[in-house]
């Protein structure tokens, strides 16, 4: 086995890879979302494709009792993945008003999309119609091209499929390339980023195989140099593909990325809002329950419960003011400090001990007051207030139930010492 034909079977199992990853998505996601239908679709297509040039499978099929079939459903699957590409083309620049102005690149991309519907059909009916007329096959072909190389049917009949694919691949790449300039994300410009460049690759492999043919009707090459040709240029195709795959899967990486970050938070924050929520149980939208089972709570969006669950325990450490004692802050401070010297600990380890205090002052019977004073925050976003709340949390769980009733005994105890607190604020 060569390291091209290695290189096949890693690229062919990458695009199968992508594609069962996004086929949940594209099958039982929303019936609007044509977008990753379309993406997907592309995918499975280029899959197919992409295992019918792998050594094994080529040479299968090729030796069948149809000689060389590999090449006629290569290019059947490609040119139905290629109107796949197309119709994505058009799903991301999502709707305009019926009335409203449509930008020109739009408008160019659905135009191209009805007439690709027409040309595919075209295409895959006059490829057949060649393959079984004009196309020499007397012996199997193990590299189409190189062997076929000066041979005016297989010539004909690879331009053919040359001229759709290197079309599609201009129109990807002209399409792409403005949506890259427009993109506001990164992770967005960096993924059409590289499916541009890979259509580029496109244009250029077209290209250079349509001109190889034609000047070998001329001029035939001799074998080495048109299997050296071959495979370089299949080794281009092949970078092709790998950009395309992973570009078009970088968004998918990022929220998925940030899907885990989720996951996190929550993991991190669950024993704080337990105990919160199990204090004062008519605050949460449903009782709480174990990690295990909010995990599995899809009925709701895990950003959705993220921010749910800040919003919990802002309002519960609210309430927990009216149970606190006046000088807790200053206690929890103290008890803050003594435990570390670092400033960037020492804030949500006070926060924790005055949470932590402050809910054994409510379980032990004291009744509601006035509210006491309380850290003042400093979150510029949500997301800001989450990653807040998530060192409390770390630092909630290193604070024991004995260190805390100290910190409440000392802050009940008499006047607190005066001591520098941070400003007081109405949330937690």
């Amino acid at each position: 086995m060569t390291p091209l034909d290695l290189a096949g079977y890693l690229i062919a199992g990458l695009m199968t890879a992508v594609a069962l990853w996004r086929m949940p998505a594209a099958l039982w996601g929303d019936e609007e979302d044509r977008r990753r239908r379309a993406l997907w679709g592309c995918y499975a297509g280029f899959a197919l494709a992409l295992w019918t040039k792998t050594e094994a499978v080529r040479i299968g099929l090729n030796n069948s009792a149809v000689t060389d079939l590999a090449v006629l459903i290569k290019h059947y699957t490609a040119t139905v993945a290629i109107l796949a590409i197309l119709s994505y083309i058009v799903a991301i620049y999502g709707s305009y008003p019926e009335e409203g102005a449509v930008p020109r690149h739009v408008r160019f991309a659905r135009l191209v999309q009805k007439l690709a519907a027409k040309a595919s059909v075209a295409t895959l009916v006059l490829l057949t119609v060649l393959f079984f007329t004009v196309v020499d096959r007397s012996q199997p072909s193990d590299r189409f091209v190189s062997d076929h190389a000066g041979e005016w049917g297989a010539t004909l009949y690879m331009s053919v499929f040359y001229l759709y694919l290197g079309a599609a691949s201009a129109v990807c790449a002209f399409q792409w390339a403005l949506a890259t300039l427009d993109a506001r994300r990164r992770h967005l410009r960096i993924g059409l980023g590289m499916m541009t460049f890979a259509m580029f690759i496109g244009v250029g492999y077209t290209v250079s195989r349509t001109l190889f043919l034609w000047i070998s009707v001329v001029d035939e090459p001799s074998e080495e140099f048109a299997l050296r040709f071959d495979q370089i240029t299949e080794a281009a195709q092949l970078v092709l593909f790998a950009f395309f795959a992973l570009g078009a899967s970088v968004p998918a990486f990022a929220a998925g990325a940030r899907r885990a970050r989720l996951w996190r938070a929550q993991v991190r924050l669950h024993a704080l809002w337990y105990e919160l929520m199990a204090a004062f149980p008519d605050q949460p939208f449903d009782p709480p329950a174990s990690l295990a089972r909010e995990l599995t709570r899809f009925n709701v969006p895990a950003d959705l419960r993220v921010d749910r669950w800040a919003a919990d325990i802002a309002d519960a450490a609210e309430k927990l003011r009216h149970y606190a004692p006046e000088g807790l802050l200053d206690s929890a401070a103290r008890a803050a400090a003594r435990d570390t010297d670092d400033p960037r600990r020492a804030e949500p380890l006070t926060d924790a001990y005055w949470i932590r205090a402050a809910l054994l002052a409510k379980e032990s019977g004291a009744s509601a007051g006035g509210a006491a004073p309380v850290a003042a925050q400093h979150a510029a976003d949500q997301d800001g207030e989450v990653a807040r709340l998530v060192r409390v949390a770390a630092a909630y769980r290193s604070v024991g139930e004995e260190p805390a009733r100290a910190v409440l005994t000392a802050a009940t105890a008499g006047p607190a010492r005066m001591t520098p607190t941070r400003t007081t604020e109405t949330s937690a």
